[in-house]
């Protein structure tokens, strides 16, 4: 059966690149999805079947038994599942999804990381995909929620976009765009699919600095981002109904579409292919007009 918070579904040990990444948009609509299904709910029984899954150990896991889901909110990428006066904070790092599932996991489920079993017979259950077991939760008091370092070391949330003031002081880092705004400690909840979109809609280079935008730029750069984050949870709102489907649809202009044509211009969309991950932009929009040097080239011709 399909889950109600799933936000992509692929079989055990499918590569990575069947699934996308979750980013603010999909963090967010599962939450809420969560949330509408399960706020609530009284935890019966909960466990992590993957070894390494918590790391947390005091509070331990079952002290969630007897308590009720209040919400699963989101600081960034990570989930927040509030429990009362217990919060259980998870990261799906690059290939794990949280789900509520009618129906609980089989023993047989080597996916399965952690299990939240919901007294009404329903689960929270936290999967990953992969060989690698890089997904977590930490279980914490809520009043030290904010204190943890995986939340304190978080930038701005890259939703709603902050201030031109607040957000030229945030970027003005020596570094190309790209990687500055998939920094989680610059801002939080952009990661690779949605640096191409926001960057494309504002029509700024991946490699311009950002030291070297004014005050224009920057204004253009925090209306993309409102755009594009905002305008995905619109999107998903109006497409997805009560449950998230397996694979959600993502309304992408130009990140994985290179060879096709710029929806603003028509110029061919562009790819520079890094080793974890794909870079595209539309020169004549982003880059001058030019065909930035792609990596996996330089290498062969070296």
């Amino acid at each position: 059966m399909e889950g109600i918070g799933a936000a992509c579904r692929a079989p055990v040990g499918a590569p990575r690149s069947l699934c996308t990444v979750p980013e603010l948009p999909e963090v967010e609509i599962t939450a809420r999805r969560i949330t509408r299904a399960c706020a609530g709910a009284r935890v019966e029984s909960a466990m992590a079947p993957g070894m390494v899954t918590m790391k947390t150990f005091d509070p331990p896991l079952d002290a969630l038994a007897g308590s009720a889901l209040a919400e699963v909110g989101r600081r960034g990428k990570l989930f927040l599942l509030r429990f009362g006066e217990l919060t259980l904070v998870v990261h799906l790092m690059s290939a794990g999804r949280l789900q509520a599932w009618e129906k609980r996991a089989s023993p047989r489920d080597r996916a399965s990381r952690l299990l939240i079993r919901l007294e009404d017979g329903r689960e929270l259950r936290l999967r990953e995909f992969g060989t690698q077991q890089r997904a977590w939760g930490k279980l914490l008091p809520a009043g030290e929620v904010a204190d943890d370092e995986a939340v304190a070391t978080l930038g701005l949330e890259a939703w709603p976009a902050p201030g031109v003031e607040e957000l030229a002081a945030r970027i003005d880092q020596p570094r190309h765009l790209h990687p500055l705004l998939r920094d989680q400690r610059t801002l939080a909840g952009i990661g690779r699919s949605w640096v191409d979109e926001v960057l494309w809609t504002a029509r700024l280079s991946p490699f311009r600095k950002g030291s070297e935008l004014d005050g224009e730029e920057v204004g253009r750069l925090g209306e993309a981002m409102d755009a594009r984050l905002g305008g995905a949870l619109e999107h998903y709102e109006r497409v997805i109904g009560d449950t998230v489907p397996d694979k959600l649809p993502m309304p992408l202009e130009v990140h994985r579409r290179s060879g096709e044509p710029c929806p603003r211009c028509g110029t061919s969309i562009e790819a520079i292919h890094f080793k974890d991950y794909v870079l595209c932009y539309c020169p004549e929009e982003q880059t001058g007009g030019r065909v930035l040097k792609d990596r996996r080239l330089s290498r062969l011709l070296k």
